[in-house]
């Protein structure tokens, strides 16, 4: 298992296990809705079930934070909040280049969540003569071949993939040449990365699959249940 190396306020670093970064976006997410509801404290079991978490998980994970809790009153949302957000580099801007813009790719431009994460999509790129210098969700989309130059000049660091599986390893290789340290990964195949980049897949066919076999198992249970 990796950690997250965070700073302690001496200087010295800390490490927060993978399985806990995962669920700081969810904790975030779940005090974004409280504090929209005006909600000031809340409690561990609270936080909890807004997570869809277990508490004893949620305090555990909080723990690697630091101690942000009150005994017999909770937790301050908006303390909480900014400490999360601080943790998982929410409080300032990142920049990403999508390469490849198809469907998925053109659908990852316009979605409107990332910029309230801080995340803002920077440039597009793509192999296709006939798809630079279109224009997607405001931003013209610029040749592979240009992909260094556009890393390097606007000091990205986070790499989305959204080609076939075919080009996708090739694309990785160009984005950790140019400086990429973070790759989101849509792409359906494996990439291999040196150490200190990060790669998080995200396959939708696999999750579709995975339902798919979790609607077979309740289908036949409901037909063993009527014979």
């Amino acid at each position: 298992m990796t950690l997250l190396r965070t700073p302690h306020a001496d200087g010295t670093a800390r490490g927060i296990p993978d399985a806990t970064v995962a669920r700081l976006p969810l904790y975030l997410r779940a005090l974004n809705v409280l504090a929209e509801q005006g909600v000031a404290t809340c409690s561990s079991n609270d936080l909890a079930e807004s997570a869809g978490v277990n508490p004893a998980k949620l305090r555990k994970d909080l723990s690697h934070l630091g101690s942000y809790g009150t005994r017999g009153v909770g937790y301050d949302v908006e303390y909480l909040r900014y400490q999360i957000a601080r943790e998982i580099g929410q409080t300032q801007d990142w920049d990403v280049v999508i390469v490849g813009v198809g469907n998925l790719g053109s659908a990852l431009s316009a979605y409107q969540g990332f910029s309230t994460r801080g995340i803002r999509v920077a440039a597009l790129v793509d192999a296709d003569p006939k798809r630079v210098g279109t224009t997607i969700s405001g931003i013209t989309v610029s040749a592979v071949d240009d992909l260094d130059t556009i890393i390097r000049e606007r000091a990205i660091s986070i790499g989305i993939i959204a080609t076939p599986g075919a080009a996708a390893q090739h694309v990785a290789d160009r984005l950790v040449a140019a400086g990429i340290t973070s790759i989101l990964n849509f792409a359906p195949a494996l990439v291999h990365v040196p150490d200190g980049v990060d790669v998080r897949k995200v396959d939708l066919s696999i999750e579709l699959q995975i339902l798919a076999y979790h609607e077979q198992r309740k289908s036949g249970a409901q037909t063993r249940g009527t014979a």
